[in-house]
């Protein structure tokens, strides 16, 4: 690894154990908050109907998380690549 791309990753490092870790949790659960995490668990567990009857706000929040995320990541960035190579 050259001297920049250590320094740029001892960088990252350092701003996510300031940060608990919170960057490393959302890259490797691709895009998922610890929240997205916790309600898909209690929405296995639950189911659809119930989580929504528990908590409205909550279910709504989790919903649209998954909404934009998953925007982001199905339809946002493949146009965006096939922009590039066109």
């Amino acid at each position: 690894m050259t001297s920049f791309v250590r320094k740029i990753k001892n960088a990252l490092l350092t701003v996510d154990s300031k940060i608990d870790q919170e960057l490393k949790f959302f890259f490797r659960h691709w895009g998922k908050s610890k929240f997205m995490m916790a309600m898909s668990k209690k929405a296995q567990v639950l189911g659809l109907e119930k989580l929504f009857l528990k908590g409205p706000k909550a279910f709504f929040y989790f919903f649209m998380f998954y909404l934009i995320r998953d925007s982001i990541l199905y339809i946002i960035i493949p146009i965006y690549f096939s922009k590039l190579i066109n």
